[in-house]
């Protein structure tokens, strides 16, 4: 999912007029972007601390953190990284060697970086992702000498809010693609689906042309009881503005010559050209692409059109569980027997945000690519291949199963392409088609929140705002 994260990342940056992100690779040069949070942690009842320009990461030694570790470490767990992956195997705490394999590689990897309880051998190559995570969060006071609390790239919760987190996560996804690239080259037997055509991808935006896709701003409300110190007292409902697209269709029209069989439809959309106007070279290109839905098709004998609806993407989440609420009412016990998966349930994308912003005017130009690859080689063995929730699958997989798909993460542009494929078209298959699609930024804002506020008033047995007194006895608060 941080590979894609990095995609959207890219192509929102274009959308802004931005170059790609730069990667942080060398660890002693300084930091060009300073961050300054004006957050506040109710729990330590202490504000984030700040990040100035041009600082550079240090070696930590923070005592009443138990926090302990140099820049050198980084630097010696990353180049045994890079070494082992040249090697084809990382070694383990017997000193034996474990191959890289096609299948098996990219988790030996990732319980590497990660440094997860696999971890085939932490003394060696550390905890490099994570590590980095806290040198950033500590880069302020990195001696605790001014009892300063950690900045927040050390918290999950906030990280992503600092810029530098897409620079560091751009520097860990390069360490996975230069695996993937001593990888074999996909086969014409790995790509194809022989007996299968896709004639024609149409998007269909209602009063809209085709082929275009249409973003906007809109205002919701949301419950922010859990993030304020309001509670028990009653919800706190707070409006903010978002991104949020027009609905549309996806028109697959599909030839398939043999008997009836069954299909994995995959979509992507990725920007034409890189930030010069220049059309991608492949290899640039295809990290480039945001996964937009995976489905299964039935291919009955002969040509048909299937429809897809951007509601039904297999990588978002609706609005209401993005931004559902998290208190006592709505959320189990920590021991209760549904946790787990509430817990789970809040995984995914959200699905106002499934579509880049876009540009105004002409709009951004972008490909759509949908491909239709052989199930019976996609298929996992699985007890069950729907279960609560899973509709955001792709990114999330499915609770207590199999990830529903034999085939890699990304696939079929994880892997570094053939020589003789310089350009996208170049890589085409009868069962793949890209079609040129532009996403065009209104820049207008579309107020929802009264509908909103009148559900949740209704939720919580309130008066609308309008009507409403000065709160008094734990109901919500209008703000």
């Amino acid at each position: 999912m941080h590979e894609q994260i990095i995609a959207r990342y890219n192509v929102e940056r274009m959308c802004n007029n931005l170059p790609r992100v730069k990667k942080f690779n060398n660890f002693r040069e300084p930091i060009r972007e300073g961050y300054f949070p004006k957050l506040d942690s109710t729990l330590g009842s202490r504000a984030w601390p700040a990040r100035f320009s041009d600082v550079t990461i240090k070696d930590v030694k923070r005592e009443s953190d138990q926090l302990e570790f140099e820049i050198m470490d980084l630097e010696r767990w990353r180049d045994r990284l890079y070494d082992s992956i040249h090697a084809g195997a990382v070694q383990d705490l017997q000193g034996r060697s474990v191959p890289l394999t096609e299948t098996k590689g990219i988790d030996i990897l990732g319980d590497l970086i990660e440094s997860s309880m696999f971890s085939t051998n932490r003394n060696v190559y550390g905890d490099l992702h994570n590590f980095g995570h806290l040198a950033f969060a500590c880069c302020h006071d990195p001696d605790g000498r001014h009892l300063e609390p950690v900045g927040v790239m050390g918290d999950v919760a906030t990280a992503m809010r600092d810029p530098i987190f897409y620079r560091w996560h751009a520097f860990v996804d390069e360490i996975f693609q230069e695996h993937k690239a001593t990888l074999p080259r996909y086969s014409p037997e790995q790509l194809t689906f022989p007996g299968v055509r896709i004639a024609k991808v149409e998007v269909l935006t209602q009063g809209r042309p085709a082929n275009q896709l249409h973003t906007f701003w809109q205002q919701s409300v949301i419950d922010m009881q859990r993030g304020l110190d309001f509670y028990p007292r009653g919800a706190v409902l707070a409006k903010f503005t978002h991104l949020q697209h027009i609905p549309w269709d996806i028109k697959i029209t599909i030839e398939n010559t043999g008997g009836p069989k069954t299909g994995t439809a995959r979509v992507f959309i990725g920007p034409k050209f890189d930030e010069r106007g220049v059309p991608w070279n492949f290899n640039d290109h295809r990290l480039m692409f945001i996964e937009l839905d995976k489905f299964f098709v039935t291919l009955k004998q002969g040509t048909q059109t299937i429809d897809r609806k951007s509601s039904q993407s297999s990588v978002t989440i609706p609005f209401d569980r993005t931004f559902r609420s998290l208190g006592p009412q709505a959320r189990p016990e920590d021991n209760a027997p549904g946790i787990a998966a509430f817990n789970f349930c809040g995984c995914g994308w959200p699905q106002h945000m499934l579509i880049p912003k876009g540009l105004e005017g002409n709009g951004l130009a972008c490909q759509l690519f949908v491909m239709i690859s052989d199930f019976s080689q996609d298929k996992v063995d699985l007890a069950r291949q729907q279960g609560q929730c899973s509709d955001a699958a792709s990114y999330c997989g499915i609770r207590d199963s199999m990830y529903p798909d034999k085939r890699s993460m990304g696939y079929p542009f994880d892997r570094v392409a053939p020589d003789n494929v310089d350009r996208l078209e170049d890589f085409l298959t009868p069962n793949m088609s890209a079609v040129d699609v532009r996403i065009i930024h209104n820049n207008r804002t579309v107020d929802q929140s009264g509908a909103q506020v009148e559900q949740l008033a209704s939720r919580f047995g309130q008066a609308k705002p309008n009507q409403q007194k000065p709160n008094q006895s734990g109901g919500p608060r209008w703000n």
